[in-house]
Order: structure tokens, then C-alpha cells, then sequence
């Protein structure tokens, strides 16, 4: 356990941070999911909506340094390429 002072608000801010964090993963890898299902369900609008909320708390959280930044952008391009697949599936 933490002595002093600055190491115990410390310990508590980390511990804010990584609840959070785990949070925000959370939500991305549901959304992911979500959208993932949508597409091979064939449902084009959910998924396009779902699509859209998973880009955007990726892009968040990249920005936020809650997922490295390059990890966002594939996990993002993965996404995008499932979705133009489906599309493509979809349309021919």
C-alpha cells in the first residue's frame, strides 16, 4: 500500500482511470459485435448505424490514448472492410 500522500491520491486516480478504460473497451467491443451480427444478418441499416457508433468511440478513444492510436485505425479498417464486403454481397 501506498505511504505518502501523492502516492495514495495516485493509486486512486489510476484506479478511476482503469475503470473507465475497461469501460470504454467494453462499449467498443459490444458495439463491434453488434455491428458484426447486424452484417450477417443482413440488416443494413442497423448495421450502418452500428457501424457508425463503432468508428466513432474508436476514434475517441485513440485520441484519448484508451487504445494506441494505430490499433484504433485497425480495428477500424477491419471494420470497414466487413461492411464494404456485406454491402458488396448485398448489392449483387
Amino acid at each position: 500500500m501506498p505511504n505518502t500522500p501523492s502516492a495514495i491520491k495516485s493509486l486512486k486516480q489510476n484506479q478511476k482511470r482503469r475503470l473507465q478504460n475497461r469501460i470504454t473497451k467494453k462499449v467498443i467491443k459490444t458495439y463491434t459485435k453488434r455491428t458484426l451480427v447486424a452484417l450477417a444478418a443482413g440488416e443494413m441499416d442497423k448495421a450502418l448505424a452500428d457501424y457508425k457508433a463503432t468508428v466513432s468511440k474508436l476514434d475517441k478513444a485513440g485520441s484519448r490514448r484508451v487504445l494506441h492510436p494505430n490499433t484504433a485505425a485497425r480495428r477500424k479498417a477491419k471494420l470497414a472492410r466487413a461492411f464494404n464486403s456485406a454491402k458488396a454481397k448485398l448489392a449483387s
